[in-house]
């Protein structure tokens, strides 16, 4: 990756070698370029080339570079909004469509998994969303009664019930949904871009686009480097890593990036991991700011949360995180970690995702607000389905929006960044 401890930490260390991606030399013609090799665009390839379509994926850094490769890794089902959001935002059509796509995206990525043999740490235990105090609990109460109404395999837990599955009685309830998992996120999208590579897709790293012309019949990108690519369809999957000097600066205008950082401590020993987690969910909590944490496969227990591993930040955020996992686990006070990295997340104004027709044939997905795993997964199988031909447009699962500028975006983002610092240096957990 970069060098740099801080940008994939522990997942770079313990993911396996990512395929051969040499930068892209020369010109070639295909059927459809995309840019991004993250899961949008690796599951993209994937798909397409298994339906016998071209596909050439540009990344201007290394495959999984961006929020791919160094999230936290839990496979969640729907999105942050309440399930009755959806289609109160999105209409009768496209808020169950998308409910129900993504509340299967979980069985896509593990099925992915199982069938291309992906070694990513893939653990299939659900994830437990934890609730703080009252008005937490609450919250968690509704959004199980939502999930429940549709038939989604979700339990609400009282406080006694969550303390005997993570571990710490800091929690008075959790939501236990049984559809959702963990993984190793980088390791996860270099065997996806393995699997599109089996199946015939062309990766380029360290190949970034600079120009995209639109010659009437087929687009053609030009990467940094002066190589070129001809194309008839064009997918962007950049995301929160888009480029603000780019062929499409209206995407990075549009998100708002929000800092998560992760820090990860030694494997822990047997009797440790006996009672922080023993059955492997995923969890994370209800808090303003909140926190996250889960298992790797060595038993190094991964704890996130809000904020930026630079500059101060640095300092702050792991000091907190050392005070906030003595207060949730005693048994671990005094521990330290060994890995620390840190991304950003691309949220919209409303937490929905965005799909977007930036030209002709030339489209994007993008705002996974937190969420990127299985929605990135199915949206990739969208879009190759859509070039196929096996679906309209009127059948995918967003409506398609013209993209807007995010408002105070500037302002937003050292809000997040600055105010989670406060929060950290001021307080042990909420």
């Amino acid at each position: 990756m970069t060098g740099d401890p801080q940008s994939h930490g522990l997942w770079a260390a313990s993911a396996p070698p990512a395929p051969e991606a040499p930068p892209l030399q020369g010109h070639h013609v295909v059927d459809v370029a995309i840019v991004g090799a993250g899961y949008t665009g690796l599951s993209a390839a994937l798909h397409l080339a298994e339906g016998g379509a071209s596909a050439l994926v540009l990344e201007s850094m290394d495959i999984g570079f961006g929020g791919s490769g160094r999230n936290v890794g839990l496979v969640n089902a729907g999105l942050w909004v309440m399930p009755a959001a959806l289609p109160e935002r999105l209409g009768p059509v496209h808020g169950p469509r998308l409910l129900q796509r993504l509340g299967d995206g979980p069985s896509m990525v593990f099925d992915l998994i199982e069938r291309h043999g992906i070694d990513c740490e893939a653990v299939r235990q659900g994830t437990l969303h934890c609730a703080v105090g009252a008005s937490g609990f609450r919250g968690l109460g509704e959004r199980a009664r939502q999930w429940q109404a549709l038939g989604a395999p979700v339990e609400l837990m009282d406080a006694s019930a969550a303390a005997r599955l993570t571990g710490t009685t800091a929690y008075s309830g959790a939501l236990l949904d049984r559809r959702a998992g963990t993984l190793q996120p980088l390791a996860y999208a270099r065997g996806l871009a393995r699997a599109a590579q089996a199946a015939g897709a062309a990766l380029h790293a360290q190949s970034p686009v600079v120009a995209a012309q639109d010659a009437g019949t087929h687009w053609r990108l030009s990467t940094a480097q002066g190589a070129t690519v001809d194309a008839r369809w064009v997918l962007v999957g950049t995301n929160a890593y888009s480029a603000s000097g780019g062929p499409w600066p209206r995407l990075d205008e549009e998100l708002v990036r929000f800092p998560y950082f992760n820090l990860a401590t030694r494997p822990l020993s047997d009797r440790e991991r006996a009672t922080i987690l023993p059955q492997r969910q995923g969890a994370w909590d209800t808090a303003l700011v909140l926190s996250s944490f889960r298992l790797d496969a060595a038993g190094r227990l991964v704890f996130g949360s809000v904020g930026a591993l630079r500059g101060a930040g640095r300092a702050i955020h792991r000091d907190w995180g050392r005070r906030a996992l003595a207060r949730l686990f005693p048994s671990l006070r005094g521990i330290d970690f060994d890995h620390g990295w840190y991304g950003h997340i691309g949220m919209t104004c409303d937490a929905l995702p965005r799909l977007h027709r930036l030209a002709r044939n030339t489209w994007s997905f993008s705002g996974y607000n937190g969420r990127g795993i299985a929605p990135g997964t199915v949206f990739g199988r969208e879009f190759a389905q859509l070039v196929l031909g096996r679906c309209g447009e009127s059948d995918l699962a967003l409506p398609v929006t013209p993209p807007r500028a995010a408002p105070l975006r500037a302002a937003r983002e050292a809000g997040y960044e600055w105010g989670a610092r406060a929060v950290h240096l001021t307080h042990a957990r909420w």
